[in-house]
């Protein structure tokens, strides 16, 4: 991670104590707060380049610190939750979250999340502008609607070529299903869950190495899919 600020709001030292030494290095800033008010105030005095966020604060709920932050930033909200309920999770990415990590959680995984995330809002690589980009072996230029695998050029329908622009501009993050209805075709309304697993799976058939061991996009059961970071 090049030179970033990432606040990390928890009630919990223990947790604080190991996002910080996840994260921390010679060129990111660790900076904390114990509750939400604490959080929203550090937020507005520092303006880190990403959050991380407790759901269980004991003043304020996450999902108002979320909804608070987003009134005047769009950096990054990675929330911590040890809450398990898919219902929970959809209303934090709904709410302005960019993705969500289950506690107990393992180091490398809040590593690679944050990662991806510092990417995607710095802009690095930027899909469909300066050129294509890769990831698995894939190759993906928005600009040109050129895809291809091993040399050979892959077509896509316009909705796919809409569901791969949509991955790929949020890649590393998970998006729920309306947030990528809405994405795709511009509104909400029907079952948008059933309606994408029939074009999801048509799009895996068509990019995916392997349509039955996916690793480019990835289910998160309940939720929504989240399209692999960028290499």
């Amino acid at each position: 991670m090049s030179a970033a600020t990432i606040l990390v709001i928890d009630d919990e030292p223990q947790i604080r104590a190991v996002a910080r030494r996840a994260l921390a290095d010679a060129a990111v800033r660790v900076i904390e707060a114990a509750t939400g008010r604490e959080g929203i105030d550090r937020a507005a005095a520092e303006r880190p380049d990403l959050v991380v966020l407790d759901l269980g604060l004991p003043d304020v709920p996450g999902i108002s610190v979320c909804a608070e932050l987003r009134k005047w930033s769009s950096m990054p909200i990675v929330v911590l939750s040890a809450r398990h309920s898919e219902e929970e999770k959809v209303r934090m990415l709904d709410a302005g979250a960019d993705d969500y990590i289950t506690k107990p959680f393992g180091t490398a995984e809040l590593q690679a999340r944050v990662r991806a995330q510092l990417r995607r809002a710095r802009g690095i690589p930027r899909p469909g502008g300066a050129g294509p980009v890769e990831v698995d072996g894939l190759t993906i230029d928005l600009a040109r609607r050129v895809l291809a695998r091993g040399g050979g050029e892959i077509h896509l329908t316009p909705t796919e070529w809409d569901l791969v622009r949509a991955f790929v501009a949020h890649a590393g993050g998970t998006l729920t299903h309306e947030q990528i209805f809405r994405a795709v075709w511009g509104r909400s309304g029907g079952d948008p869950q059933a309606y994408l697993r029939v074009h999801v799976a048509n799009l895996r058939r068509k990019i995916e190495a392997d349509p039955i061991r996916p690793r480019l996009i990835l289910t998160e059961p309940g939720v929504g899919y989240r399209f692999r970071a960028l290499d």
